[in-house]
This record gives C-alpha cells, structure tokens and sequence, in this order.
C-alpha cells in the first residue's frame, strides 16, 4: 500500500506559464512536492523559476498524484494553498492515501472534508474479493447468524453489494 509520505515524496507538477507557452515556449520544470515545507515556500520557488516575467500566470501541465487533481487541489490553471494541511490530515488520519483514492473512485470528485468524513465513517477495511467482504460482516457479529447455517457466499455477495462500494479491494458503506 501507499503511505501518504511516500505520495507526497512523488507528488509532484511540472509548472511552466501561459505566456510562455503561448509563445511555443514549454519552459518550466518538475517540482516534488516534498521539497516544500508549505504552499509558500513552493509559490515562492514557482516565482524564482519564471522570475523572467514580470507576473507569471503559473500553468500546471502536468502532475504526478492523482489525488490531487480529483481532489480539486489542482488544476492547469490553479494550486491549492490547502494542498499540504490536506496531505497532513490524510497523513494523521491513520489511513492510506489509496483508501482516499479508493473512495473517490467509488463517489467521484468530492471537497476534502466531505472526503475525509465519509471514510472515516464508512471505510470498512481491505479484502480480497466481495465474498470475503461479505462473509466479514457476517462473522463481525453485526447479523448474528449461527455458525451451522450455510451461506452462498457468492450470493450473498452480490444482494449485500448493492448497498456497499468497492475500489480496488477498499470497501466502504453507500
């Protein structure tokens, strides 16, 4: 699994500018994320590499960390100045940033606190296929079926599947 250090370790955007590349120019450069304590000392490392300009008008064309683009922290044409007290709260949430991916795989784009919220109210935990899923909440106790009855767990799977999401092996509660 990713952590979220090792996410911001490769998050990372190459930032170039509208004028020049209205001017056919590509010019910009690769900054990791992690190379910044905050978003101002980024923004004032972004201003030092377009210092050619008088006002740059900062062009994000591309981006590693998907996360951040379905989060809304970043655009072509925008970068958060919440990025990082973002990263910090998916950080000390005790969850993997592929939980959080997971989630808005399964929802769609969302505001981060709506985000954080829902998984830490509706994440259930990682399983190898819906069957074992379902037989987990099963044996969670939450149904209190006795031992002796036997279930079709493929089945069963599919009813119980209706009201849960699934993301890459993620599950969460609809």
């Amino acid at each position: 699994m990713t952590k979220l250090t090792n996410c911001l370790d490769t998050a990372s955007i190459y930032c170039g500018t509208y004028a020049k590349y209205n001017n056919g120019n590509l010019y910009g450069k690769w900054l990791n994320l992690s190379d910044y304590s905050d978003y101002d000392e980024l923004l004032t490392t972004m201003y030092e590499l377009h210092s050619n300009e008088q006002d740059p008008e900062f062009m994000f064309q591309d981006y590693e960390c998907p996360i951040l683009e379905k989060l809304g922290l970043l655009s072509e044409c925008h970068i958060s100045k919440n990025i990082y007290e973002v990263f910090e709260q998916i950080n000390d949430s005790g969850h993997d940033v592929e939980v959080y991916e997971a989630c808005l795989d399964c929802l769609g784009k969302m505001e981060f606190q709506s985000l954080y919220d829902y998984v830490n109210n509706f994440y259930y935990g990682e399983f190898s296929s819906d069957e074992d899923f379902v037989q987990w909440l099963y044996e969670d106790d939450t149904f209190n079926i006795p031992n002796w009855v036997v279930i079709d767990w493929e089945a069963t799977a599919r009813s119980i599947m209706f009201d849960h999401f699934e993301s890459n092996g993620h599950y969460f509660k609809s």
